[in-house]
């Protein structure tokens, strides 16, 4: 598969074609919250994006953002060639569970040690999830986390179509 033509990004935005690969992780400061059954089930202004080649970025929020009783265990794992293995949870809001709707590397691979216990979630299994107050779109496909703003363009990686890229 070839790779897409990049839509070209405006004044303050990134095209996430300009994302490395291997991906880079970046402390972000904006406000991150998450909502789910009605209720917030986290917010902070200290966590982190994972920037990689042709996705949008994913949050990853430090676990103590998240309401008590917001995370659970669930079952499975997978693996990414870059982070290592990945643990799985579900988010609990209200009365709603979102199964496997978050992931966790308990241990991180080199490079990628900040990530350490830190969530992310699919953004399309919430309620709403905002970066400074502008609601996100879900990165497309049931795999990966990205969460779109106004201030990414893609093409991004996860629709039908796009797994060679």
């Amino acid at each position: 598969m070839t790779r897409p033509d990049p839509v070209p990004a405006a004044p303050g935005q990134e095209s996430v074609w300009d994302y490395p690969r291997p991906p880079r992780v970046e402390r972000c400061t904006a406000e991150l919250v998450i909502e789910l059954g009605g209720e917030v089930v986290a917010r902070t202004t200290s966590a982190w994006r994972v920037l990689e080649t042709s996705h949008p970025p994913t949050y990853y929020l430090p676990r103590e953002a998240f309401a008590a009783g917001a995370l659970q265990p669930a079952d499975g794992a997978s693996w990414c060639e870059w982070k290592g293995e990945a643990a799985y949870l579900d988010v609990v809001g209200g009365s709603v569970v979102a199964p496997r709707a978050g992931w966790t590397y308990p241990h991180p691979s080199p490079g990628y040690e900040v990530l350490a216990d830190a969530v992310a979630v699919m953004p399309g299994a919430m309620d709403r999830c905002t970066v400074d107050g502008e609601v996100v779109r879900a990165q497309e496909g049931g795999f990966y986390g990205g969460w779109i703003t106004s201030g990414v363009v893609g093409p991004f990686k996860g629709g039908p179509g796009t797994w060679g890229w």
